[in-house]
């Protein structure tokens, strides 16, 4: 067992989701690496010091230039805006370091590209967050998906919907200003990232990104509020996919659904313990969907617990991250999604601001 001197630059929601994570990891997984939490950064001392105290941090600061530079940090997590996280990563990549960047990787492609050259000129591990994916529901589609258990897939619908802007009197914050702070900057990428999961390349596409509610009590909303888009995938399989902040009822509306020319997969994130499964097999009397309960069968389960059913969290997807993330760095190979893999994400969101902005169907090989 060796240990790992972690640093995190951002203290509140993901923040805190990745100090827990990188606390319990060695516990739930047994892992060969322990993470040791050295510094946390937050944008004051009071703030940053607080967190410290909260997540049993040995210092804390508000440079996180200071964190990375620290020779006890071997490995940063950057969870503070997206607008600061090529400066962090480029830093870190010159020292050498291990980079765990919450998505989307960059604040804007060109952010993206940068930061992938980095990563690759460096040869130091890099990931990108993308949790929801990691479910244990989801990671045993990927695998039905991979063994051929649906055959051929011919057609793919994701939604990444949400109801936080619903109510148009809600009061604008800094979510309302800024593209990378819209759905498709901010919703949009888990999705897109899961499309890329399941079925592969998206060759072409053409979308319409929109803002409903352009005021707001307290300012102009500056970013878009939903979308929606129509994918060819390379593999030659229809798509469809909607991003919403505004959409009244749901709470986590992370969703799909795969069809393949044997069968067919539905998933939903509100219940994120199912996976429903359709085999075209035996009399058609007897077909239907079966819904499938994550248990130890499926994978990153069982570390967490022995008993089918009883079911993980949100907080366990960041857990998984975090020993997929210790895995890269003991073994010396990076583990998808790599800031490669992220920067495939922002090639499609940039095309289809393109699409919606020119009314056209776009090519994602020109972006």
């Amino acid at each position: 067992m060796t240990e790992i001197g972690i640093g995190i630059i951002g203290g509140g929601y993901m923040g805190k989701a990745h100090s827990v994570a990188h606390a319990a990891v060695g516990g739930v997984f047994d892992t060969a690496l322990r993470p040791r939490l050295e510094v946390i950064c937050a944008t004051t001392p009071t703030s940053a010091e607080r967190y410290r105290r909260a997540y049993g941090f040995a210092r804390a600061t508000d440079d996180w230039q200071v964190l990375v530079d620290d020779p006890r940090v071997e490995a940063v997590v950057i969870a503070s805006p997206q607008q600061t996280h090529r400066a962090i990563a480029e830093a870190a990549f010159d020292l050498g370091k291990p980079v765990f960047c919450e998505k989307p990787l960059g604040a804007t492609l060109e952010d993206s590209r940068a930061m992938v050259a980095a990563a690759e000129a460096s040869g130091a591990i890099n990931m990108v967050g993308f949790n929801y994916i990691r479910t244990p529901a989801s990671q045993y589609a990927r695998q039905l998906i991979a063994e051929g258990a649906i055959g051929d897939i011919t057609w793919f619908r994701g939604e990444h919907t949400e109801d936080f802007f619903a109510d148009p009197e809600a009061p604008a914050t800094w979510r309302t200003t800024g593209m990378g702070n819209g759905t498709m900057g901010d919703l949009a990428p888990h999705m897109i990232n899961a499309a890329l999961a399941l079925v592969g390349p998206v060759k072409s596409l053409v979308a319409e990104v929109e803002t409903v509610h352009a005021t707001r009590p307290g300012g102009e909303v500056t970013n878009d509020d939903q979308a929606q888009m129509m994918v060819r995938f390379g593999c030659g399989a229809m798509g469809a996919m909607h991003f919403s902040r505004i959409a009244t009822g749901r709470k986590m509306g992370y969703a799909y659904e795969v069809t393949g020319t044997k069968g067919a997969i539905r998933f939903d994130q509100e219940d994120q313990n199912a996976l429903w499964l359709y085999r075209m097999e035996g009399e058609e009397a007897t077909r239907g969907f079966t819904r499938i309960l994550a248990g130890p069968a499926h994978p990153d389960y069982q570390p967490f617990c022995l008993g089918p059913g009883h079911g993980t969290g949100y907080q366990d997807q960041i857990i998984i991250e975090a020993k997929d993330f210790l895995t890269a760095i003991h073994t010396g190979e990076s583990i998808w999604p790599t800031f490669r893999d992220g920067m495939e994400v922002n090639r499609i969101v940039a095309a289809a601001h393109a699409s919606s902005d020119a009314a056209v169907w776009v090519d994602i090989e020109d972006f």
